[in-house]
């Protein structure tokens, strides 16, 4: 991946830092590896980052540095790829695998499947995770190929431009068919995993839509916008209202019989490029168990 920039007339005089850190979005954590790696280019010419740009100057910006991933052991775990680029992959998660490596989980994660998969393509990556989900929930999560990249997405994400949409089945049928759960999430005392509603919590809110009811089964399907990321937010939210996401077996006594984990489902990401800077829309259709749920209540109706 490669920025580049013409200096205009307000560029003239200043030092190439400021562009790089103003201009070109660049932390002063990754501008001291560039500077170090010698990434950095006026008018083809490697430069000095207190170099005094003039109007017209041609800045360039290499941002493939060379990094290791030794702590994460490449393995052969199938990944499932909706979109890849220079500076993004796209994965459609399936359920019951975990993101990254933790005490709990040190190998068979979707990063090590990552990492074997980008070695079988000569490539050597940190693996840079931006978005993250729940082991048993599927659906679309994002990984940067390079510092940048993250960089950008984090900031879209404390921006509320990066959009989060997700598809869910529960236990119980809203009294409105669409609100707002505006309720703070809080570690619920004692437990390393559990999250509860708490007025000390940090403020969550989820946006929520009824897409299908189902009387029979006392069960819906909603469709969730995310204004914040809590973890376990979508789940907790939901379990505080009455009407749990089905199969949920942390949240909810009654898990349902229909599948095996929490029918939740990362459905529609939207960013903009760190690149492009266009508006790029990912999606990732409902896996068989969700379809498979919701086929059966479907027909009882």
């Amino acid at each position: 991946m490669i920025l580049e920039h013409k200096a205009d007339i307000s560029d003239a005089g200043r030092p190439l830092k400021y562009i790089l850190k103003g201009r070109l979005q660049i932390s002063e954590r990754l501008v001291k590896k560039l500077k170090f790696q010698n990434k950095i280019y006026v008018n083809s010419e490697a430069v000095h980052v207190n170099f005094i740009i003039k109007e017209n100057d041609q800045i360039r910006v290499e941002l493939e540095l060379e990094e290791y991933c030794e702590y994460i052991e490449p393995q052969d775990i199938p990944i499932d790829i909706i979109y890849e680029d220079n500076c993004l992959l796209v994965l459609n998660k399936q359920s019951g695998t975990v993101v990254h490596p933790t005490s709990s989980h040190p190998d068979s994660t979707i990063a090590n499947g990552i990492v074997y998969y980008l070695k079988g393509k000569g490539i050597s990556k940190k693996v840079r995770p931006v978005s993250r989900l729940d082991r048993e929930t599927s659906g679309i999560i994002i990984f940067a190929k390079n510092q940048f990249a993250q960089e950008a997405l984090i900031r879209q994400m404390k921006a509320k431009i990066f959009e989060k949409e997700y598809l869910g089945i529960v236990q119980g049928i809203p009294l409105s068919n669409a609100g707002t759960i505006d309720l703070p999430i809080d570690r619920k005392p004692g437990s390393i995993m559990l999250r509860h509603v708490s007025e000390t919590g940090a403020p969550s809110v989820t946006h929520y839509a009824v897409m299908e009811s189902f009387p029979l089964h006392n069960a819906a399907l909603l469709k969730f916008k995310l204004e914040t990321g809590r973890t376990h937010q979508i789940r907790v939210h939901c379990q505080a209202m009455g009407f749990p996401i089905y199969g949920d077996t942390l949240y909810s006594e009654n898990t349902g019989l229909l599948i095996s984990r929490q029918a939740l489902h990362s459905h529609i990401t939207k960013i903009v490029h760190p690149e492009t800077h266009k508006e790029v829309i990912f999606n990732a259709e409902l896996p068989q168990d969700m379809k498979a749920v919701l086929e059966i209540m479907r027909n009882s109706l």
